[in-house]
């Protein structure tokens, strides 16, 4: 099996723009259509390239793919970055404003588009199996984003000490995806919202405050 880092990569120079347009198509066309559904012909088309030029940059469909699946990544790792990392935040805020802005991303695109990595996820059984290792590498990027945010609201006193941040975290992410779906179907965020609500309202509990008394100052003997 081919690895990824393997695949052939042109040399930058003056076509870049024109490769970045056809992986900005990409990333448009399959987030709303997926992989299988979508023609060479129409990505050429929208990208207002001959299909001469698309061969030049990428030298199968599925090779172009995986520059698709490179460039959404890294955008949403910077997206991850600049939310999570938002020290004007309390990490738990920092969560939820992850969850409401990706909400308001599917309304502003009217319940057409989902997620990449989601959408090409379930077209799995009709994929080369490369396109699996990929995609759990990008899942588990997000995971790790999540956890260490999760993390650093146990440090906070935000939630219980004792919540498993990975498992939150990959907990998240899956009810997440499924939502996205559903959201799709139903053209509406109601599923969205609920797994809001379960997560920041009931998974990730405030730590409970400690029953134990207060210890007496240094030199005091407490009270029998």
């Amino acid at each position: 099996m081919k690895k990824t880092a393997e695949r052939t990569v042109r040399p930058q120079g003056r076509g870049d723009a024109k490769r970045q347009r056809l992986v900005d198509i990409g990333t448009a066309i399959f987030t709303q259509k997926g992989f299988s559904s979508t023609g060479l012909d129409e990505i050429v088309q929208l990208a207002e390239v001959p299909k001469g030029s698309f061969y030049y940059y990428f030298p199968s469909k599925e090779d172009y793919a995986h520059a698709v699946i490179r460039n959404y990544a890294g955008y949403f790792a910077k997206k991850l970055d600049r939310t999570l990392g938002d020290e004007r935040l309390t990490p738990l805020a920092r969560l939820r404003a992850f969850a409401d802005d990706a909400t308001r991303g599917v309304l502003r695109y009217e319940f057409k588009r989902g997620c990449l990595v989601g959408n090409l996820g379930q077209e799995m059984a009709s994929l080369e199996a490369e396109f699996r290792i990929v995609l759990l590498e990008v899942l588990d990027d997000w995971r790790r984003r999540f956890a260490r945010c999760i993390d650093e609201a146990k440090a906070a006193g935000e939630i219980a000490t004792s919540a498993d941040s990975a498992a939150l975290a990959s907990f998240f992410w899956s009810a997440w995806e499924g939502a996205v779906l559903c959201a799709k179907l139903e053209e509406s965020t109601r599923a969205l919202d609920c797994v809001s609500t379960l997560f920041f309202e009931q998974m990730l509990r405030p730590a409970a405050p400690s029953s134990e008394p207060a210890a007496a100052p240094r030199g005091v003997r407490p009270s029998p």
